[in-house]
């Protein structure tokens, strides 16, 4: 019997690329007839894909190989981030093109099927020329994938304009959210000049013609959303299969890493609260200062991962301080050293699985949320930009397993500019808030900690839904 072979392609960024691996890992796991072939994608101002796939190169799997695309140079010359990075998937078609061609040529093996990234719908057409299914990786939760269902209904079945949605205060009844949204919460992203919406909800609309959607989610933490999608006849059948993480890290930064466990082996138990923003998350200096003065005036213990912000205007990631002192307070470093530390790149899930971790101010990207879940480490929200803003209303107000420092505070990822500068008041309230031993939302964790472990084992609710997954894909083999 012929093996099935899927082929995996992600976005170039690397939250996007580590759960994709991640994903196919557990699968081949899950059922040794099937081998997986990861296409990556690099873009020139992202090193730690390189890094990444460089350490994935140097352990090798069996049944997964991974193809570095051609070199492709993003255009200068469209004017959103989004038209960039549609365009340069869309550039890598014909390379995509040659490694179906090659496995379908192949003797020993059957191409079953594209699993594609959420943004890269344009290889559906690839996809089509060689008759195969496709599936959508989406490694976000369920309930940012029915606000983009939901818009792009309004859009196509109602003829609505839904961008005037941008920053209204008006309240939507959104089908995978339990209370109504705020329309000022849906990402930015979507109203970015050069007809975001319509780019983002044409790939809506192409999701809804693929044979399934993979989901980085468990029925136990979202099960309103993962029903209100697997209820909607217009939609493909939905496999939640998390929580799907690297809890490994990166090998490229032991000696950074070591340095943060000593220093965290020191810190009495769920003593340290957790400051972190993930890959694209800095703040200016006047923010630097309020979180400065928040942490000094609280008294917690903490660990902050602060990021030096990128030039404006250019498409590069954060960097390291050479000198914390530039950006800090006068004497901050000397006044907190007994009870702080400020640290440039984190290895946050090592950090967060460590037990003297007890709170996490996070900016609610998906992976840190599942990654807080796992370790049951409880979030404090200070969402930044993407689909943070509901992430964190999804957290706070809707499963009640977060305490809110701000909802709606919002930076713009390419101008570096924020809608507002937090007080050192309202970060100091909610750490205190998110430190207390007696909140309420610790039980709540500790509870969908136990759920999130479950889940992925044999006979629990993702296991279940990656199996049905493979069955799928499997019995499309001739």
């Amino acid at each position: 019997m012929k093996k099935a072979e899927l082929v995996f392609v992600t976005v170039p960024g690397i939250g996007h690329l580590v759960s994709c691996v991640e994903l196919a890992k557990l699968l081949v796991e899950c059922d040794e007839r099937l081998s997986i072939t990861v296409l990556v994608m690099k873009l020139p101002f992202d090193p730690k894909v390189s890094s990444y796939t460089n350490s994935l190169v140097e352990t090798p799997n069996l049944h997964i190989r991974y193809l570095e695309l051609m070199k492709e140079e993003p255009s200068s010359q469209l004017s959103s981030f989004l038209s960039i990075l549609f365009r340069f998937i869309d550039n890598h078609k014909s390379c995509v093109r040659e490694v179906l061609a090659e496995i379908s040529n192949c003797v020993s093996s059957h191409l079953g099927g594209i699993v594609i990234d959420m943004f890269c719908t344009s290889l559906i057409d690839v996809a089509n020329e060689f008759g195969v299914p496709s599936y959508i990786f989406c490694p976000g939760g369920a309930t940012t994938l029915g606000v983009l269902f939901q818009l792009q209904s309004l859009r196509d079945d109602l003829n609505e304009d839904v961008s005037h949605y941008e920053n209204s205060d008006v309240e939507l009844a959104l089908p995978t959210y339990i209370n109504p949204v705020p329309a000022k919460l849906l990402s930015s992203a979507l109203f970015e000049k050069d007809g975001s919406v319509d780019m983002f909800l044409d790939q809506a609309k192409r999701y809804r013609k693929t044979k399934g959607i993979i989901i980085n989610t468990f029925l136990e933490f979202e099960s309103h959303a993962i029903h209100a999608l697997s209820n909607d006849k217009t939609i493909p059948p939905v496999y939640a299969v998390g929580p799907v993480l690297n809890l490994k890290g990166s090998n490229s930064q032991n000696q950074e890493t070591e340095m943060i466990m000593k220093w965290l082996d020191l810190q009495p138990e769920c003593s340290v609260v957790f400051l972190c923003f993930g890959s694209g998350g800095s703040f200016d200096g006047d923010q630097v200062e309020e979180i400065a003065h928040a942490l000094e005036r609280s008294g917690y213990r903490f660990l902050w991962s602060l990021r030096r912000p990128s030039p404006k205007e250019k498409f590069e990631f954060p960097s390291e301080y050479e000198n914390l002192d530039e950006v800090l307070p006068e004497g901050f470093l000397q006044r907190t050293a007994a009870v702080g530390k400020v640290i440039g790149w984190a290895p946050q899930a090592a950090v967060l699985s460590h037990p003297a971790a007890g709170g996490f101010v996070s900016h609610c990207g998906w992976n840190s949320i599942l990654e807080s879940v796992w370790c049951g480490v409880p979030v404090a929200t200070w969402p930044l930009y993407a689909e943070q803003q509901t992430n964190a209303f999804l957290m706070v107000k809707d499963l009640a397993t977060a305490v809110e420092i701000k909802i709606d505070f919002r930076k713009d990822l390419l101008l570096g500019v924020s809608s507002e500068t937090l007080t050192a008041n309202v970060i100091e309230r909610g750490i205190k808030h998110l430190m207390d031993p007696e909140n309420e939302i610790r039980e709540k964790v500790k509870e969908m900690k136990e759920k999130s472990r479950l889940a992925p084992n044999e006979g629990g609710s993702s296991y279940s839904s990656m199996k049905c997954f493979l069955e799928d894909v499997i019995d499309s083999i001739p």
